[in-house]
């Protein structure tokens, strides 16, 4: 078995303090040549797709609110609640307020219709989250919002911070001098908003089932929604009809409204079951719908009655197959789902039976870039297609499969909830658990095409699908869009390994995670990863399978390492050398040296991380893994740089650079050329570190390896300095800073050392300068 490895991925570090982001130049006199680097980064909300910052001098600006429809009888709520905004401006403070309800009386409906009208007042963006209270993954953490924010605002994956204190801090700044608005959509409780309150003159909206006391020591505003009034839910009956019957029959359409009590989600489900069938008189459903209720409460269900009356009908009247498709997505764990979740639901096309669902009501497109109208309001938007393919395991060629458009769609929540129940009532156990197995294959063969696609070095360990041929997503071959798939996916995938386990395929949690490793290692998903692979390893012992236990806790381990838990991380590496010792796996328990030698470094502790590394660089290619003996004497030549050895230093180095560059890992070639150049530079061998130092910058430039890259042009902005050219050193030592900056390492003792480097050279004066006190 192979593990993760130190090195494998360029950007593995996350450190951030005092970054600024926007438009900053502070500079006395400037020397030399100036670089101005700008850095794109993608950001994904929660909850919806977000685009690209330009730089870092051009803030991203999100507009994440989901597209606002018509609704009616609402007037009165919306001028409150722009009367309790104009207040708050006027007195300088933020705006809060908290929209309460029934389930299917128009919350977001009607907090959309007020945020869009302020688009123009807020040029900042809007950011927008589903906060899960009804999800069956279970409600959204403060910490999995945030961080979406922060890169939906365009803060690089690499800057997000670690710790949700840090998180939070950071998204306060970037917010307090913006003009935005946020909507918390569906919360449970008013401590899981708390944390996600701007200050400065932003609003923010939230939607509950609940009321929210709780808030109003925040300054929350309450708006509670009842039912609509008769005549404007006849207006809505109307629209949704929109073919003259209300109007020919209007008390048998007062009748059918106030059987829906006034819910708009009632109300339009009741409607579009009418107008698919335009011959039949509302009278006839009012009988049906009176039915329905006398049942739901002869069955004492409790709450929603007059919602799920209306979903019952309409389910009644569905086709056998799209009923089948309805009741078991019901079963999907993600907040939504795409057309291949569908298809791998039904082991078949189910393309047509989407759109049956969808002109029902029961479904709303999401318009396939995580945009979904209101609750209870009639679906808004464009479709967005992409495509998918049946593949057999983890083959995703698409050759042969079955390629349909890859919408995206949504449940409201009581939908779900209806689609469940009906799932529980009308499929047996078997059936249900075969449609939730092959959701489950679906997103675990896809997570694995991408990761293969992603980080084809890595050793993908077997994988178990109950079926075969899997449905598998088609993102292309594109490593990029492979990870902007997994990230979009982030919330089904960790649904699935959260359920994984409880629902009888323990296998699925951990090789899941095992899956989402290039993910979390290059987009910093910090929270999940530590999530998933507390399940995963948890599966692992389950099953008593040592291979995939000792993965969890090396793949876990270098997480925790990259979260500042080096104790933790040092105790998951010991954890899986015992069971390799015990084992007798020679080469699974030489590769946990490296990693227990790192959790050492990174301790402070050189001495005994030089003897891990060491240890591990013998070992190593005695086992059969030459080139991670070659990373075992990268890490060794690094240690003993920190210690001030130079001369062991460029023996361990340059040993690392014909290993590395032997094996065919170009980009740890250079990181060992780059330590090779700075044991010259100690060792004052200046033309020899600048052949060795010139040729690691050329090929990390090309790798586009920010941290690296700026530990190369650290090393080179020395060399000219020792060598009396002050210009070309400023050169090296600014663009080094911009990049360690780029690389959320600003502050770390590297850049530091940068800067006080600079710092010392812009306080001596430039060549043929006169001194003051010179005649």
């Amino acid at each position: 078995m192979r593990g993760p490895e130190e090195g494998q991925e360029r950007r593995d570090h996350n450190e951030l303090s005092g970054t600024v982001y926007g438009s900053a130049i502070q500079a006395g006199t400037v020397y030399g040549g100036i670089h101005i680097r700008t850095e794109a980064a993608a950001g994904v909300g929660a909850g919806a797709g977000a685009g690209s910052m330009a730089g870092a001098g051009t803030p991203h600006v999100p507009w994440q609110l989901p597209p606002s429809v018509a609704i009616t009888d609402r007037t009165a709520e919306l001028d409150a609640l722009e009367r309790h905004r104009a207040r708050a401006a006027q007195e300088g403070h933020p705006t809060l307020a908290a929209i309460s309800g029934l389930g299917g009386v128009g919350k977001t409906a009607v907090a959309l219709a007020w945020l869009h009208t302020l688009r123009s007042h807020f040029p900042g963006g809007q950011l927008y989250a589903d906060l899960g209270a009804q999800s069956p993954a279970g409600p959204a953490t403060p910490a999995e919002v945030v961080s979406g924010f922060l890169r939906a605002l365009g803060v690089p994956t690499q800057q997000v911070p670690v710790a949700f204190p840090e998180q939070a801090a950071l998204y306060r700044s970037l917010t307090a001098g913006r003009r935005l608005v946020v909507l918390l959509d569906d919360a449970a409780t008013a401590a899981q908003v708390r944390p996600l309150l701007l200050g400065g003159q932003n609003v923010t909206a939230v939607t509950s089932r609940w009321r929210m006391p709780g808030l109003t020591v925040d300054g929350c505003y309450p708006v509670h929604l009842g039912p609509l009034a008769p005549e404007a839910a006849v207006e809505l009956l109307e629209v949704t009809l929109a073919d003259g019957r209300v109007a020919a029959q209007p008390d048998e359409a007062r009748a059918l409204v106030e059987l829906c009590a006034g819910l708009p989600l009632a109300v339009r489900v009741a409607g579009a079951r009418l107008a698919a069938r335009p011959r039949r008189g509302i009278a006839t459903m009012v009988r049906a719908l009176t039915e329905e209720h006398d049942r739901l409460e002869a069955l004492a269900i409790e709450g929603d009655h007059n919602v799920r009356a209306a979903l019952d009908l309409s389910y009644q009247g569905l086709p056998p197959a799209a009923a089948r498709l309805y009741r078991l997505l019901g079963l999907h764990p993600g907040p939504e789902f795409g057309g291949a979740a569908a298809n791998a639901v039904l082991a078949g096309d189910a393309t047509e039976l989407l759109d049956v669902l969808h002109d029902a009501n029961l479904l709303v497109d999401t318009g396939g870039g995580g945009e979904f109208p209101a609750e209870g309001e009639s679906p808004a938007g464009g479709r967005a297609a992409t495509s998918t393919s049946t593949a057999t395991g983890a083959d995703a060629s698409t050759s042969g499969g079955i390629r349909v458009e890859e919408d995206r769609y949504r449940f409201h929540a009581l939908v779900r909830l209806h689609a469940a129940a009906k799932a529980r009532e009308d499929e047996p156990p078997s059936e249900r658990e075969a449609a939730l197995r092959r959701i489950a294959d679906h997103y675990l063969a896809s997570a694995t095409r991408a990761e293969e696609i992603i980080d084809p070095q890595h050793l993908t360990m077997d994988r178990d699908y109950d079926n075969e041929p899997v449905v598998v997503a088609d993102f292309g071959d594109d490593p990029e869009s492979a990870l902007d798939w997994l990230e979009r996916e982030l919330p089904n995938l960790m649904a699935v390994i959260r359920l994984a386990r409880p629902a009888g395929f323990p296998s699925v949690g951990w090789q899941l995670t095992d899956a989402l490793w290039p993910l979390f290692l290059r987009r910093k998903f910090y929270e999940q990863w530590r999530a998933a692979h507390e399940e995963g390893l948890l599966a692992a012992r389950q099953l008593e399978n040592r291979a995939a236990e000792c993965r969890m806790l090396t793949s876990g381990g270098v997480g925790e390492l990259g979260m500042g838990g080096h104790e933790r991380a040092l105790e998951m590496f010991e954890q899986a050398a015992e069971v390799f010792r015990a084992d007798g796996d020679a080469l699974g328990h030489a590769r946990t040296l490296n990693y227990r030698g790192l959790a050492h470094q990174r301790l402070g502790r050189l001495d005994r991380a030089a003897e891990f590394f060491g240890l591990a660089a013998r070992e190593l290619p005695r086992c059969g893994d030459p080139r991670a003996g070659g990373l075992a004497r990268l890490n060794l030549a690094d240690v003993a740089l920190a210690r001030g050895l130079h001369e062991e230093a460029a023996t361990d180095a340059d040993a690392a650079y014909s290993t590395l560059r032997d094996e065919g890992d170009p980009y740890n070639a250079a990181r060992a050329a780059t330590l090779l150049g700075r044991a010259y530079l100690g060792l004052d061998r200046l033309d020899r570190a600048e052949d060795r130092l010139t040729t690691a910058l050329s090929a990390l430039r090309a790798v586009g390896a920010d941290y690296e890259t700026a530990r190369a042009l650290e090393s080179l902005g020395g060399l000219a300095e020792r060598r009396g050219q002050p210009d070309l050193a400023r050169d090296r030592y600014r663009e080094s800073l911009d990049l360690y900056s780029a690389a959320g390492r600003s502050e770390s003792g590297s850049a530091q050392t940068v800067r006080a480097a600079l710092g010392r050279l812009e306080e001596e004066p430039p060549p043929g300068a006169r001194s003051e006190e010179q005649p």
